[in-house]
């Protein structure tokens, strides 16, 4: 089970990052050219922004601090990977921005937030685990929504290895954060021991 310490930490590490996606989605409307994934995405632009302030408005029952104090990244490799992930901003990158987001971002919060909820208690952390059911229901449909509009996009081998080159790459500096709360996000030790 997390402290009240760990589970403060983890869901400023969570705010942190969905708002990076919230920014990340809203700035790529003006620039994706493909008016059907511009439609999707400004839906889980919203999902991402309401995650940011169910975390926000959690931060402050678990521990008497500020929020702000809490909402930073787990490590200067997740901040490494949301500036790789948002780097593509021309209009013909759209597998490159849609693969960061559905291929690597969104499995590692489903990861993250499933093993956190299964790993703290009903009892004394019931609205975390309300939050996170909450979260992952959106979490699971937009990953298949994304996985459905990269497959519209990924028509030939150069599409192909586009994809799986900027997949990789990201998924290096994701490995090297150790995931969203950095390590321990799926197990193992965490920055705090537990």
């Amino acid at each position: 089970m997390f402290s009240v310490a760990e589970t403060a930490r983890r869901v400023g590490n969570y705010k942190w990052t969905e708002m990076k996606l919230f920014e990340a989605l809203g700035g790529w409307i003006a620039t994706i050219p493909e008016l059907d994934i511009k439609m999707r995405l400004g839906a889980h632009c919203y999902h991402h922004a309401w995650h940011a302030d169910l975390w926000n408005q959690r931060l402050p029952e678990l521990r008497e601090m500020k929020p702000e104090r809490l909402t930073v990244p787990a490590n200067d490799a997740i901040v490494r990977f949301i500036e790789a992930m948002t780097e593509p901003e021309a209009p013909e990158l759209t597998i490159e921005k849609l693969v960061g987001v559905y291929r690597v971002l969104i499995p590692h919060f489903i990861s993250a937030y499933t093993y956190h909820r299964n790993n703290t208690s009903e009892i004394t952390d019931a609205p975390t685990i309300r939050s996170i059911n909450f979260i992952l229901q959106d979490e699971f449909d937009d990953w298949r929504d994304g996985e459905m509009m990269l497959q519209s996009l990924i028509t030939t081998p150069e599409h192909v290895q586009r994809a799986a080159s900027h997949q990789a790459k990201l998924e290096a500096i994701m490995v090297e954060a150790g995931g969203i709360t950095g390590p321990g996000s799926i197990g193992g030790a965490s920055p705090d021991g537990s």
